[in-house]
């Protein structure tokens, strides 16, 4: 990174954070809150472009049961969560999760009533290829019930946002050769991208090669708790793995398979189809925590690690400086060929947002022995100030509430990537799953509310501001299976009762729904 940069950006977003100053509410917007007075104006759909696109996400793993029915194959969450039910928080599976895969047609119907204009979803990809490869065989009813989705979506007026890999790494492949440890996997991706496209890219507008790479690359290879759980034992609680290296080669994997599909569905797809594809990356905001000069940059290394390290690669064909710099030889480099296929790979860029964290320097420089991307960053990341949390907590620990932060977030990536057409393809929030409350009483998710309406205002902000974003997408439509987290906490703006499987619209659920009303009634 130039060394001005970091000072100017922090210049920008300075006068940025000051022009939100001249409201009556000048305290409650510097704390990420949003008083209600800000929404009388109105404030709903209209507040954005007319044609902003509104949905709500999903994964497969965490909604569609049916694990190994019909001929599916198994995952690596399939057998993460069997074998190692202890990194899991109540030791559940998503062997049945919401059962999406026989509830479809009400749950697509259901959104439909909400309001969406679009549904993301993800393929399995052993729902349709049980070994992971086009040589171990097709699997006609995977093929057949995404089929039958795609057409329900479509049914519905909504446009489907398909994800091609959330997590959910091929067991098959896994054992062959590791997964994405493996340059192997890039062709094997690629064919089964290639089978996406060819089967469903005639309703399918919106592809999104990978979900979250950093979320798959740091927490199942450097801290262990997703699968297939690897790390340095010095780190977690892992048997095998390598927390200063195995992060980086998933990465640099990933980061291969994503531009080879893209580069495939722009030579043999997209002119026909006339659709677009991109990738989502996920990051919090970070602001500094001391005011030296050090502590004021520390944000910006801190997003090169979160952001960057993707996003850099696909704008300008390198990890970014920062990194090289730290990571030094354990970084992988592209060749030429593979940073110019991976440079401008999007047609648009998927951005999760949650939350934000205090990144300010380490006090010492990271055991030089016991090495590991959780600390090479050479910062600490941490959600409070003397005990004073940044953010309102919620139910996961690592999730406080900041709305101010996604308005920021967008400012940074207009000024530093280019103003990419940018869809918010999650933003939510959590509440803990209270066996205690009746069903009743679960539903009443005033929280959540405050959540949307402040995270959309300042979305709608930064839209005015300049910000290249076309669309919100919720997290989540529905309860679901939350990852090492299994039932314990709920995103959903409609419940799920585990027990019976029915499905009731919370508050939100309906407070969206005035929200997304095209002629919003008095």
């Amino acid at each position: 990174m130039a060394p001005n940069r970091p000072l100017s950006l922090l210049l920008l977003l300075a006068a940025v954070s000051a022009s939100s100053s001249s409201s009556n509410n000048v305290k409650a917007a510097a704390a990420g809150v949003v008083p209600s007075t800000h929404f009388a104006a109105p404030f709903n759909r209209t507040s954005f472009p007319s044609d902003f696109v509104f949905g709500a996400s999903s994964a497969a793993y965490q909604i569609e049961g049916g694990a190994l029915e019909d001929g599916k194959g198994p995952s690596i969450w399939d057998t993460f969560t069997h074998k190692h039910p202890e990194k899991i928080w109540d030791k559940s599976t998503g062997d049945v999760a919401d059962d999406f895969y026989h509830h479809y047609k009400e749950d697509i119907q259901q959104l439909k009533e909400i309001g969406m204009d679009a549904f993301r979803l993800s393929i399995s990809w052993t729902r349709i290829l049980p070994s992971g490869k086009i040589s171990g065989g097709i699997n006609k009813k995977g093929v057949e019930f995404y089929n039958n989705v795609f057409n329900e979506i479509v049914a519905h007026g909504m446009k489907p946002f398909v994800t091609l890999f959330h997590w959910d790494t091929p067991q098959a492949l896994e054992d062959e050769y590791g997964g994405f440890l493996s340059s192997k996997i890039v062709e094997d991706y690629r064919d089964y991208t290639d089978l996406c496209f060819k089967l469903f890219g005639d309703r399918v507008k919106y592809w999104i090669t990978l979900n979250e790479p950093l979320s798959y690359s740091m927490n199942a290879y450097a801290k262990g708790t997703f699968a297939p759980g690897r790390c340095s034992p010095y780190v977690g609680n892992c048997t095998h793995g390598n927390s200063a290296t195995e992060p980086y080669i998933v990465a640099h994997n990933l980061l291969l398979s994503h531009a080879a599909a893209v580069n495939l569905y722009r030579q043999k797809y997209q002119k026909s189809q006339k659709g677009q594809i991109g990738v989502t990356l996920v990051t919090h905001w970070f602001v500094p925590k001391v005011k030296t000069v050090e502590g004021l940059k520390a944000p910006y290394r801190a997003l090169d690690f979160y952001l960057g390290w993707f996003l850099d690669p696909i704008t300008n064909g390198e990890y970014p400086p920062t990194m090289r710099a730290l990571v030094g030889k354990r970084l992988p480099k592209f060749t030429a060929e593979e940073s110019k296929l991976v440079k401008g790979s999007m047609d648009f860029l998927g951005i999760n947002y949650y939350t934000t964290y205090y990144a300010s320097p380490m006090l010492s420089a990271p055991n030089a022995v016991n090495l590991s991307y959780t600390t090479d960053s050479h910062l600490d990341l941490t959600p409070d100030k003397d005990g004073v949390p940044l953010g309102t907590p919620t139910p996961l620990d690592w999730l406080f509430i900041y709305p101010k932060g996604i308005r920021m977030l967008m400012l940074y990536i207009k000024q530093k990537y280019n103003n990419p057409p940018i869809y918010i393809t999650e933003n939510g929030v959590a509440e803990a799953n209270n066996k205690k409350l009746s069903v009743q009483e679960a539903l009443k998710d005033d929280v959540r509310i405050k959540y949307f309406e402040g995270h959309l205002w300042f979305l709608q902000k930064a839209v005015k501001e300049g910000a290249n974003v076309k669309g919100h997408f919720v997290w989540s439509y529905l309860d679901s299976y939350e990852w090492d987290a299994g039932l314990t906490v709920r995103f959903g703006m409609t419940y799920v009762d585990y027990t019976t499987l029915k499905r009731y619209h919370k508050k939100s659920a309906y407070w969206f729904q005035k929200f997304l009303l095209k002629s919003p009634a008095n």
